[in-house]
């Protein structure tokens, strides 16, 4: 079994503010840092980092060099990483407020330079059996899952940023959703509780794990294991830039490596609270002896 990871690469530019900028308004940061970033890179680390044999597929500009040498030193293997001669790697600007909570632009650069034949050429070296995970940061998702469905590949699908592009995929093909709110309320397109919210998504999707993220609130999972619970690990927030991919890399990382579902779950949450206790993106994702070490209580 190996597991490919086809997804972003993100130069973050982020910067310390005292509130989000509002319309109209001019103000000035405290700070700039920056960090390798993109929802893709994150979570091929946190993959690598849990202990998982992650490919990483996608594409960078010449700028985009370093995010290749931040993915070997995690132990990710890049062999399927293009490099374009002539766009920018893609790029985030973040603004994090004192509270430690951001926001985010995306510029998708190298990202959307993704094209059907690069897909073809990276897919033929996988098949039945390997894991696919994708975010929607890159081009030619759709046709990306049709193809790895077609070789057998079981796919997870992290719905972020959620956004039109999405519906067009082939859903029934997804064999885990991981996701928060937000996501969940746009695929099932209704208002309702949490309950609630996660019953319409197994009726719309009956052949996929559900995993569903609610900040502070923990996480829920829902699938062949039936209903399980999570806890959050209350910290003192510093950046909540890659807790979420944080929280997914460390839960698939674990049920593929034959931990329960409540097991991985609980691996996540701790994995995910480290990471918004440090600055930044990929350098805040924790290793595992980090994340066994954290304490429960």
């Amino acid at each position: 079994m190996k597991i490919l990871n086809f997804g972003s690469l993100n130069i973050d530019y982020v910067y310390s503010l005292n509130h989000f900028v509002q319309k109209g308004e001019t103000i000035t940061s405290d700070k700039l840092n920056v960090f390798a970033g993109g929802k893709g890179l994150n979570q091929s680390i946190a993959l690598s980092r849990a202990g998982g044999n992650v490919y990483h597929a996608g594409a960078i500009g010449a700028d985009g060099v370093f995010l290749e040498e931040v993915l070997n030193e995690a132990g990710v293997d890049t062999r399927f990483l293009m490099k374009c001669e002539d766009v920018r790697t893609g790029n985030a600007i973040i603004q994090k407020d004192r509270g430690g909570d951001n926001c985010i632009i995306l510029y998708g650069g190298a990202n959307q330079a993704i094209t059907k034949e690069m897909a073809d050429e990276v897919l033929s070296a996988f098949g039945e059996g390997d894991w696919l995970f994708l975010q929607n940061e890159i081009s030619e998702i759709p046709y990306i899952v049709e193809k790895a469905h077609e070789r057998g590949m079981r796919i997870v699908l992290n719905p972020s940023p959620m956004n039109e592009k999405i519906l067009r995929i082939n859903l029934n093909y997804i064999d885990c959703f991981i996701l928060n709110e937000v996501e969940a309320h746009a695929l099932v397109q209704e208002d309702v509780d949490k309950a609630a919210l996660l019953n319409q998504l197994k009726e719309r999707f009956p052949h996929a794990e559900i995993v569903l993220t609610l900040g502070e609130k923990g996480s829920v999972y829902a699938g062949a294991e039936g209903i399980a619970e999570q806890k959050a690990y209350q910290v003192a927030t510093v950046d909540t830039t890659a807790a979420g991919d944080t929280f997914t890399g460390y839960y698939m990382a674990g049920r593929l490596q034959g931990e329960s579902v409540k097991e991985a779950l609980d691996m996540a949450s701790r994995a995910s609270a480290i990471a918004v206790s440090k600055k930044g993106a990929a350098p805040s994702i924790p290793k595992r002896d980090e994340v066994l070490h954290f304490p429960a209580e």
